[in-house]
């Protein structure tokens, strides 16, 4: 599954469909970003669960698992307070700067007027953490 294929699913799912519109990957993420926001959940709480658990750590490969699983229920922690009728999906990596290559992707096939996904990316001098959080209403 290359880069293309991925760009192009969500127009290719908007159109077998039979969407009033066409939508793209962007048209999606801004409506995300809204709709998490308005549910409480903004890109500075996610960064607030990122500095806090990691700081000015350098990258210490023996700690990894306890900080994306810290970040992680920071993030659900500050959600579930929020009492919002939501379920939530919250992922956490943390990488190690080492000049290796990463590439992530995600697709979902849910209501787009009422589900969300924000994606936050935080980095130091060794290392970056990507931080993505689904809401999906129940």
């Amino acid at each position: 599954m290359g880069h293309n294929w991925l760009r192009q699913m969500l127009p290719r799912i908007s159109e077998a469909a039979g969407l009033s519109r066409r939508y793209t990957n962007h048209s999606l993420r801004a409506k995300a970003v809204q709709l998490l926001s308005q549910a409480g959940l903004e890109s500075r709480e996610i960064m607030s669960a990122v500095e806090a658990t990691i700081g000015g750590n350098a990258y210490q490969h023996s700690r990894v698992n306890q900080w994306t699983t810290s970040v992680a229920e920071q993030c659900l922690r500050h959600l579930s307070k929020l009492g919002k009728p939501f379920k939530y999906i919250v992922t956490c990596i943390i990488m190690q700067k080492n000049g290796a290559g990463l590439q992530t992707a995600s697709t979902c096939f849910w209501d787009n007027s009422t589900d969300g996904s924000c994606s936050v990316r935080w980095e130091n001098k060794s290392m970056y953490c990507i931080v993505s959080v689904f809401g999906l209403a129940i």
